[in-house]
């Protein structure tokens, strides 16, 4: 008996989802496999919540298509190993999946399924996902062809499925079970397709109306933020159905834009619709360059910052104990969510980068674990965007005190997340340090003992971090890696402007 095996990775949905839809068309019955890798185990960039997170998914998938027939195999180990375990008992005709665009290790595991079909005469077949074009050789037309891949039909997922029927399908096992420890979240996002689709709508329905205006604060933005990303990460939901839904909002909105019920929308999803694009910009670099996570896009201007591992800044750093209150809230905000919107996000590698001087590498990492919704392609390009080794981006180094005055002006992110702090009044919260011993008795908070003194000074070191990097992008050999880079990932509409 021909069987047809969907290759379960990270688009873990059934709806839009065009690996399953031709699954229906070829007639045999499916496999619905999902393979764990081990060697993704033992990657420095993924950590338990990543796992787990997928494994509920997963779960939630394995329900949905258990009520129309289907059925979905959990391995963990090589994917290959289980192929050939499989076709031992069904003959595989067909492996279907979507692309996926990771790191090297990745394209080698899928380079090892196509070699496995091509010795076993079973066709492998990978469908376009979001906005990625494979193989491209100049962004000059990528936005075309980006945007006519996203404006296609929404795939209607299936409503009945063949499957084997002596194909026996075991539980999903948890991450203990796996012999992984994780840490525990805090308002940890509801797992599964549906709940994507309806915290979709739950942001166009009234949660978006302030996104532009509050998706820079951190204390705003948790509930301004569609807080997709996580759902994204793993093919809950794709970019084309996100894209589906707001055009219609877009729609409504434009019929009446000032109408009470529409006040506000118009800003919003525009820039709502940018950071769309931006996702399917940033992973199309990834397309091509496999070793975004140790290699520079501008390996060049990398070699003459020399950045070095200084352990007692990286420790600060990386535990938000730097004795800079915003800075602090919001790195320990991030390890107790596994989200930050992305403007401290950016802020925290920028502080890392230029005003610590520390390896964008060994920071990158640090942070792709605390993620929940770590995607690679964006997290190593905005890595190196805000570390400055790209060579095309402007140097943005962050002041904390600038972002901590604008973004959490009453201090009540602060608060929060630092409790240390949280009798300190307003006019000293951003600056502790400046306290005066009768002032830090008053208010309960002795610098130097319940909350550290500032690490360095910031203003000085990141001035410091700024001309370094100036001095390194200005250098010939830089200048002409930098050319390289634009030509071959630098964004277009930059240029048409010009």
């Amino acid at each position: 008996m021909a069987v047809t095996v969907v290759w379960f990775r990270r688009d873990l949905r059934l709806s839009d989802n065009p690996a399953v839809a031709k699954s229906l068309e070829i007639g045999n019955p499916i496999i619905f496999l999902y393979n764990l890798d081990v060697e993704r185990l033992e990657r420095k960039d993924v950590d338990p919540i990543h796992i787990e997170w997928e494994l509920d998914c997963l779960r939630c998938l394995q329900e949905e298509l258990k009520l129309i027939g289907g059925k979905l195999l959990f391995n963990c180990g090589d994917i290959v190993e289980k192929l050939e375990e499989l076709n031992e008992i069904f003959n595989i005709s067909h492996i279907l999946g979507n692309e996926e665009t990771g790191l090297q290790w990745s394209w080698d595991r899928d380079k090892d399924v196509a070699n496995w079909c091509r010795k076993n005469n079973a066709d492998f077949t990978e469908f376009p996902s979001n906005g990625i074009i494979r193989g491209l050789r100049s962004r000059d037309n990528w936005k075309r062809l980006r945007d006519q891949r996203m404006n296609q039909e929404i795939i209607d997922p299936p409503t009945s499925i063949k499957s084997p029927h002596s194909l026996s399908v075991g539980k999903i096992p948890d991450v203990q079970e796996l012999g992984l420890e994780k840490r525990q979240l805090v308002n940890r996002p509801i797992p599964g397709e549906r709940e994507a689709i309806l915290q979709l709508l739950s942001f166009l329905g009234e949660r978006g109306r302030k996104y532009r205006s509050h998706m820079s604060s951190p204390y705003l933005a948790s509930t301004a933020c569609s807080r997709l990303s996580p759902y994204i990460s793993v093919g809950c939901i794709s970019i084309r159905q996100i894209l589906h839904h707001t055009e219609r909002k877009a729609r409504i909105v434009k019929l009446n834009p000032r109408s009470k019920e529409n006040l506000g929308w118009t800003g919003s999803i525009k820039s709502f619709q940018s950071r769309l694009a931006w996702h399917c910009h940033f992973i199309q670099r990834l397309d091509s360059e496999l070793t975004m996570d140790t290699i520079a896009l501008n390996d060049k201007l990398d070699s003459f910052l020399e950045r070095k591992m200084d352990d007692s800044l990286f420790h600060a750093w990386a535990n938000g104990c730097t004795g800079w209150p915003f800075f602090d809230a919001c790195m320990r905000s991030l390890i107790a969510t596994g989200w930050i919107n992305f403007r401290m996000r950016a802020m925290l590698q920028s502080v890392a980068s230029y005003t610590l001087w520390l390896p964008w590498q060994d920071t990158g990492l640090y942070l792709a674990r605390l993620f929940l919704d770590y995607e690679p392609g964006i997290h190593w390009s905005q890595v190196q965007m805000q570390s400055g080794v790209t060579g095309i981006n402007s140097i943005r180094a962050y002041s904390i005190s600038k972002q901590s005055q604008d973004q959490d002006p009453g201090g009540e992110f602060i608060r929060k997340w630092v409790p240390e702090l949280k009798n300190v009044p307003n006019q000293l919260i951003h600056s502790p340090w400046t306290m005066s011993k009768e002032e830090q008795i008053e208010y309960d908070c002795i610098i130097g003992e319940d909350y550290p003194m500032p690490i360095l000074d910031e203003k000085e070191s990141r001035k410091i971090g700024i001309s370094r990097s100036y001095s390194a992008k200005g250098k010939p050999e830089s200048k002409a890696r930098s050319l390289e880079v634009y030509n071959q990932h630098g964004s277009r509409k930059r240029r048409n402007k010009t």
